[in-house]
This record gives C-alpha cells, sequence and structure tokens, in this order.
C-alpha cells in the first residue's frame, strides 16, 4: 500500500491519488482504476466535482474528483460534503421505522390520529391517508409545495399548517405519485413523538448510533467542513458557481436536505444491508423493519426517471435482471445525488456531484461500477423507440395541473406533440419554464428532449396513465398530475 492510501479511524479505506489494487475476500478492486474512471467522465460530462464511495467486500472506498468550487479552485476531498436532496427522504424514513421498531408509531395509523395538525382540503381523504402511504407515495400529496416556514425551530409545524390548504395530486391509495409534502409531514411525526426538532432527531436517531460524523443538516452545521458550492450552467460546458448555495427553506429539510460526504452516506447504506446493525454492533434497526423498507409497495409507471420499477417504504426499488435493489436519488440547487445498494453483492454505491451533466456522469459510471461489482445490468439510456412508431398526441392534448406546476400538452400544425413545464406558485423561482418536443416511445409514453443533462440522460420519460379512480394523468419526474382543462388545440 502506497502513502497515497490512508486507513481512517473508520476502519475505511481513505483513496486519494495514485495506487495499486487491493484485493478482499477474493475479489480484487482497484481504486486506481475507479480514480481514473471517475475523473475521465467527470471532465466529459462537464461535472464541476465529484465525490464518490463504493462498500465492497466489507470495506468502503473514499474517491474525489475535481472541485468544490470553480470561483476558488478548492479540490474536492473525500471529507467533503454536499448537498443530497431528495436523498433525505430515506434518512427521514429510516428514523420513522425506528419508532415503528420501537413501538411508538404504528406503521398503518391514520397520520390525522397521530398528528391532529395534519389536514388536506379533502376532508375525506384526511381521515384515511396512513403513515404507510406517505412513506411509500400513495397517499396522494403533492411535491412542489415549497412553503417557508421561516427559521426557527417551529418550521415544520407552520409547513404543515400551511400545506392545510394545497391540494392532492390523486387521492390516496389510487396511484404512486411522488410527494415531498408527505415526507415533511412524517418530520414533524417525528418531531412530536422525539420531543424534539427533525434537524436533532437526524443527530440523535442516525449520525450518533452510525457513527456518522459528518451528516448534518443545517447550513451553519456544513460550514464546519469542506463544502461544495451548487453550480448552474448550459449543457456541454462547464457551469458556473449558482448564485446561492441552496435556496431551499428549512422547512423541506426531511424531504430535500441533508449534507453528508460519499463516505458516510455509504455507512448509512450499509446499515441497511446488514439487518440494521451499525459497523459496532449495535441494532439501530431490526432485520424484519429493513426488510419491510426494501420490500416493494407498488409498481411505478414511470420506471426511467430514477431507473426503479417500484418504491418501498422510503427506498426505491430496482429488479436488474432477477438482481434486486435499492436505493433513491436526490437533487438540490446544482447539486446532485445518486445511490444504489444490492443485498445479495453486499455493495453499496454513492456518488455526490455539484452540478453539470450529473445523470449523465451517474449513468457511465454506475453502469461500470455495478456490471463489475455486483453483476447488474442496468438499462440503456431512456429514448424514443427505435424504429420510431407513430402515436397521436390528440388524446393527451391539454393542462394538467398540481400544487406548483402546469403541464400544457399540445400538437404542431404538423402533427408534432410539445410540452410545456412551468413552476408556478410557491414554486415559481425552481426553475424558468422547459419547452420540450414530445416523440413517442410506446402508446402512452413519450421521450421530452430539452430537459438538461441534469434531469435525464438525453431525453426525459413523459408516461400518461389512467388512475385507479379513472382520473387522466401525466406523469413527469414520478409526479401524477391531473388532467384539469379540454385540449387546447
Amino acid at each position: 500500500m502506497s502513502n497515497n492510501v490512508s486507513w481512517s479511524a473508520k476502519g475505511d479505506w481513505k483513496v486519494q491519488g495514485q495506487w495499486g489494487s487491493a484485493d478482499s475476500a477474493g475479489r480484487k478492486f482497484s481504486p486506481a482504476h475507479w480514480q481514473q474512471r471517475l475523473d475521465e467522465l467527470r471532465a466529459a460530462h462537464h461535472v464541476p466535482g465529484a465525490s464518490l464511495a463504493i462498500l465492497v467486500d466489507g470495506k468502503v472506498y473514499e474517491i474525489a474528483s475535481g472541485v468544490l468550487h470553480r470561483g476558488t479552485g478548492v479540490p474536492v476531498t473525500t471529507d467533503s460534503v454536499f448537498l443530497c436532496g431528495s436523498i433525505a427522504k430515506v434518512y427521514t424514513a429510516t428514523m420513522i421505522m425506528r419508532l415503528v421498531d420501537q413501538g411508538k408509531l404504528d406503521l398503518d395509523a391514520v397520520v390525522a390520529d397521530v398528528l391532529p395538525e395534519f389536514a388536506t382540503p379533502d376532508a375525506e381523504a384526511t381521515k384515511v391517508i396512513t403513515i404507510r402511504q406517505l412513506l411509500s407515495h400513495t397517499g396522494g400529496v403533492t411535491n412542489d409545495f415549497n412553503f417557508d416556514g421561516g427559521r426557527g425551530d417551529n418550521c415544520l409545524a407552520e409547513y404543515v399548517r400551511a400545506a392545510r390548504e394545497v391540494a392532492l395530486d390523486c387521492k390516496p391509495g389510487t396511484a404512486m405519485s411522488y410527494g415531498g409534502l408527505g415526507y415533511i409531514v412524517l418530520g414533524r411525526v417525528i418531531e412530536v413523538l422525539t420531543g424534539t426538532t427533525w434537524d436533532q432527531a437526524v443527530q440523535d436517531l442516525l449520525a450518533t448510533p452510525l457513527g456518522l460524523d459528518q451528516l448534518v443538516t443545517l447550513p451553519e452545521q456544513a460550514l464546519k467542513f469542506r463544502t461544495a458550492m451548487s453550480h448552474l450552467g448550459e449543457p456541454g460546458q462547464y457551469p458556473d458557481p449558482a448564485p446561492e448555495w441552496d435556496i431551499m427553506p428549512r422547512s423541506v429539510a426531511p424531504a430535500a436536505r441533508v449534507i453528508t460526504t460519499a463516505g458516510d452516506m455509504v455507512r448509512f447504506a450499509r446499515m441497511h444491508l446488514e439487518a440494521g446493525r451499525a459497523a459496532d454492533g449495535t441494532a439501530v434497526l431490526s432485520p424484519e423493519i429493513v426488510a419491510a423498507m426494501q420490500h416493494r409497495e407498488i409498481d411505478v409507471p414511470d420506471k426511467w426517471s430514477v431507473s426503479a420499477d417500484g418504491w418501498g417504504l422510503g427506498w426505491t426499488t430496482y429488479d436488474w435482471n432477477g438482481i434486486k435493489g435499492f436505493g433513491h436519488d436526490g437533487a438540490a440547487i446544482g447539486q446532485y445525488a445518486y445511490l444504489r445498494a444490492i443485498p445479495e453483492a453486499g455493495v453499496a454505491v454513492a456518488l455526490l456531484t455539484n452540478g453539470g451533466g450529473a445523470r449523465q456522469l451517474y449513468a457511465a459510471l454506475f453502469r461500470e461500477l455495478l456490471a463489475e461489482l455486483a453483476g447488474v445490468q442496468m438499462p440503456e439510456a431512456f429514448a424514443p423507440a427505435e424504429p420510431p412508431v407513430q402515436v397521436a398526441i390528440a388524446p393527451f392534448v391539454g393542462t394538467y395541473r398540481r400544487a406548483g406546476v402546469v403541464i400544457t400538452v399540445s400538437n404542431g400544425d404538423d402533427g408534432s406533440a410539445h410540452m410545456l413545464y412551468e413552476f408556478v406558485d410557491d414554486m415559481k423561482d425552481m426553475s424558468p419554464p422547459l419547452s420540450m418536443d414530445l416523440t413517442p416511445v410506446s402508446a402512452t409514453v413519450f421521450a421530452a428532449s430539452g430537459a438538461g443533462p441534469s434531469f435525464s440522460e438525453d431525453y426525459m420519460p413523459v408516461v400518461f396513465a389512467t388512475l385507479a379512480d379513472g382520473t387522466e394523468a401525466c406523469y413527469v419526474g414520478m409526479r401524477a398530475t391531473p388532467k384539469d382543462a379540454a385540449p387546447a388545440n
């Protein structure tokens, strides 16, 4: 072992620079090779900086590449922390399941019975939405409600109060619709049952028992570490530092903000691979609870946005030709994170990035990594049908609306199909409107071009579906958006 490879106090390899190969349990693993591939692919896809952690044969290898901030040139190191977006949901789900494990919460309890302050505009729906449904995104609540509950410790309570007026995407139990609002409600449930803030509960229920020294949730905590800056820009070139590091309010953290290293993220996933045990043998979750989280609760109509076939209790679930996996993706403002775990191989991989063609970097790198380490063949990039198919857009033309988002589907005089995706209301500053051409993949699935490489490799899936109650809906980014207007043209 050269001087460029060090053994950390946590018992994991930290990997930087050039070195030889390492052997573990008969499986040869070359950190040098994956450093080279990360460097090459990061540069090819114009990602300013990236941190990669790999659990294989019981060891965590950490690799860093690029810079934290293109304005300062500070390099990424393995102890650098990144914004991890929606991967926060699996941390919140794990805390909820710890409370279930401890007998403090019933998984099938009606949310309003546990948290009387919770309500929706649909009084009947409010009476039936359960904790399980919020975890599996089947409660009908929306995703894009970006209410700022302030910086105080009451921010989640204020969010839940405001959310009482937010319309459901669909009726509970009729469909899977990705619902961040539900995870903020779950964060508030954690506060009520623990008597502390969600931020403190992350430390008490996860960081401390798992020894995750670089897992934090607040900006003032992140400043203790080397912190990745967000970057924004056009495809095909390196992006520039964003005007702000993160514009998300404190109140959305249970659904959208943990700040951590790739290594600590993989250590978190390792507990879920090892029947709920921490590295020191402490039982954090029971094996039954770990299995319940990974059990598929529902299939998903959009199998491409996060490469998932279904959803468990917090985790996205995957089936790669019979090889099962779980994980989650996350997107903050200009930062993108990816986590995958394969139980039968004992492998987990986390990639954290700070802008550019992050989705393309993830796809290329994980295809190679998971094939070599776990025998996984990931699907090819989502794209229009080849040979082309002819599908009329006319049945789907119209306006689709949910809280924070309006989608307009139209057809041109030449028969072409188009989609305009707009953030409105509290979400209006999230992104400029996205105008995309739609190309058929199948009778109900279309490939949208123009979303940008951080959202998809080349094309973004748009799926039209009829929900269990007969509602017509358009799925973009796993969210069900109901049709609410007659065709425009």
